[in-house]
Parts: structure tokens; sequence; C-alpha cells
């Protein structure tokens, strides 16, 4: 049993590491005066994902923020918008075999094999999180997150979408020193 809780376990701190993030904000913005929030639609229009993962990502968000202790409100201090990219990477492998002998005082013969190239390619999903002061209308904060993309069931969306915002949101809001 401790056997199974122990790969459980690696296997939870390996699904979270593939997830790659950073952020950006303004230096010269006091987060600590903020509240409130609610969505900037327009731009969450403009993401090229299902209706069905911007709901995801708005709900995961919500719910983030309101553990960070701001409230949706309809008179909002900052507004909060996303999009989405992705990335194909292509990895190639050089592969080089080899079998051969050797004899001090005869002959000497090898044989060698070579096979040129393995060619492996993934796509990576870039979600970035955009914060936006409401009155000035300017980007004060952004997060970003890269990982790998992988079709499932909406369960595994769902908890793959909650790991790349609470990873984005791991250092909001700035601590401005």
């Amino acid at each position: 049993m401790r056997h199974i809780f122990f790969y459980l376990l690696v296997l939870g701190f390996c699904s979270c590491a593939s997830i790659k993030t950073s952020f950006d904000y303004d230096v010269n913005t006091d987060f600590s005066q903020f509240k409130t929030f609610a969505f900037f639609k327009p731009g969450i229009d403009k993401a090229k994902i299902s209706d069905l993962d911007k709901r995801r990502i708005m709900s995961s968000i919500e719910t983030t923020l309101s553990m960070k202790g701001y409230v949706a409100s309809e008179n909002p201090q900052l507004l909060v918008s996303f999009h989405t990219d992705a990335e194909k990477n292509i990895n190639i492998h050089e592969n080089h075999y080899g079998l051969g002998m050797f004899h001090q005082y005869g002959p000497h013969f090898g044989w060698g094999a070579f096979r040129p190239y393995n060619i492996y390619s993934n796509t990576s999903g870039i979600l970035y999180v955009d914060i936006i002061e409401y009155n000035s209308k300017k980007l004060v904060w952004q997060g970003k997150a890269i990982g790998f993309i992988r079709e499932g069931s909406a369960e595994e969306k769902i908890e793959k979408i909650s790991q790349f915002i609470s990873k984005i949101f791991e250092q909001y809001p700035p601590q401005n020193d």
C-alpha cells in the first residue's frame, strides 16, 4: 500500500512539473488596492478554443481569484482576459549504431550500421492571462503557462486547466518591495 501511495505521489508531481510558467507586471502598480474583478469578454471571445474550454478557464480563474480574496463585480477594479496559442516542437535525434572487432596481432575488421534520424514532434499549449486596470485600460499583469496538450475526457481537461491556472497565479499578486 505504501508503494502505491508513493507512485501516485510521484505521478502527481510529474503531472505538474510539465507546466512552465512566467509572469510580468507593472512595477508601479499597487496591487493591494484591487479587490474586485470582471472578465473582459471581447478579449476572451477571440481565444481560438472551444466555448466549453473558455468557460472552464473562466471558472478556474474565478475560483483562484476568489481564494485570493478577490470578488467578482459588476463595477470591477480589474478586468481579466486570456488568450491561447500553440507551439509545435520538433526534436531530431541522430542515431549511430556500430559493431566492431579488433585483434592485436591479426586482421582488423568491423561492421557498422547507421540510421540517420528519428524525428519526434509534439504540441505545447500556451495560455496567457492578462489583468487590466479597469479605469486606465492598462495591462498591469500578465501570466503565461506552457504545457503539453493531450486530448482527453472533460474531467481530464478540467484538471489540466486547473493546473495551468494554479501555476500561473502562484505569484499573484506580485509583492512590490
